[in-house]
């Protein structure tokens, strides 16, 4: 995933899940001078606040909704954040800086947090924390298309659409499609809506919610699911075991009481056992 903010970042404070996010400042951020605190064992890059980079819009794990940045990934942090004692802030900021840890390392941030697949490549520049979900690439197209399988774009020479540097954009390069790249979720699908291309690849849950409007239900289905064995984790700055640890504290504990359930449901949709405990990479 990308972004047009080009070098501009956006900070957004988040209370509680409920309550949601407020915007509190733009421009370049960083560390702002602070040397942090540490609270339960968890060194935080500033005092009172567990600071998590993301990249907006990705609904239905982050967006903004009412002016507020709302989604599953947050609710899940929020967990954490209370465990500490403390709150979450968020900044938006490009994708491509999450695949090498840039803003963690700089100590912008404590965590990334952005519907992330957890990849080989990526586990050299950061850490992961288990995964917390398991998506498959949908493929997405215009009901007057003619289009019933990825096969079938090429097939028809159709034109295909991805979002750049995702893996779903990866998956369908490596099957010799050569897809228009967009810079975000949203623009992905603009794309298809406008007539730009024909069909999109995306991850489900993007599909799932974006469905849910029945305008667009009624001029785009999809025709094939994608079982890539992509599956999601929140990263931390290379080391940083007691946060790794804390996350993943709060994913189990929030899975044994229900928690997490109720937040799937709230975001994702009917609860899919399957897709909320997937097995942990090596």
């Amino acid at each position: 995933m990308k972004t047009f903010l080009g070098h501009r970042t956006r900070l957004l404070a988040v209370t509680t899940a409920t309550a949601g996010l407020v915007l509190v400042a733009a421009g370049c951020s960083s560390n702002g001078g602070g040397s942090g605190a540490t609270v339960k064992g968890v060194h935080v890059v500033k005092a009172g606040q567990l600071t998590t980079c993301t990249h907006l819009p990705y609904p239905p794990f982050q967006s903004e909704i009412n002016g507020k940045v709302q989604g599953f990934d947050v609710s899940l942090i929020d967990l954490v954040a209370k465990n500490l004692g403390v709150t979450q802030q968020i900044v938006d900021t490009p994708f491509e800086n999450f695949k090498t840890g840039a803003f963690l390392n700089s100590g912008q941030c404590d965590l990334a947090a952005a519907g992330m697949t957890i990849t080989p490549e990526r586990k050299k520049n950061v850490d992961f924390s288990d995964p917390y979900f398991e998506a498959t690439q949908a493929v997405l197209v215009d009901k007057s298309s003619g289009i019933t399988s990825l096969a079938d774009v090429k097939a028809k020479g159709k034109k295909l659409g991805a979002q750049a540097q995702t893996t779903g954009e990866d998956y369908v390069k490596g099957k010799g499609f050569d897809p228009i790249s967009f810079d975000s979720s949203d623009a992905v699908l603009n794309g298809l809506r406008t007539g730009q291309v024909q069909a999109v690849v995306i991850d489900y849950p993007v599909v799932q919610g974006w469905l849910k409007d029945k305008a667009n239900a009624g001029k785009f289905k999809v025709v094939d699911n994608l079982k890539t064995g992509e599956q999601y984790g929140f990263t931390v700055k290379k080391g940083n075991t007691a946060l790794r640890e804390a996350i993943n504290k709060a994913l189990k504990d929030a899975k044994a009481d229900g928690t997490y359930k109720k937040i799937y449901e709230q975001w994702i949709g009917p609860y899919d056992a399957s897709v909320a405990s997937p097995a942990a990479t090596s």
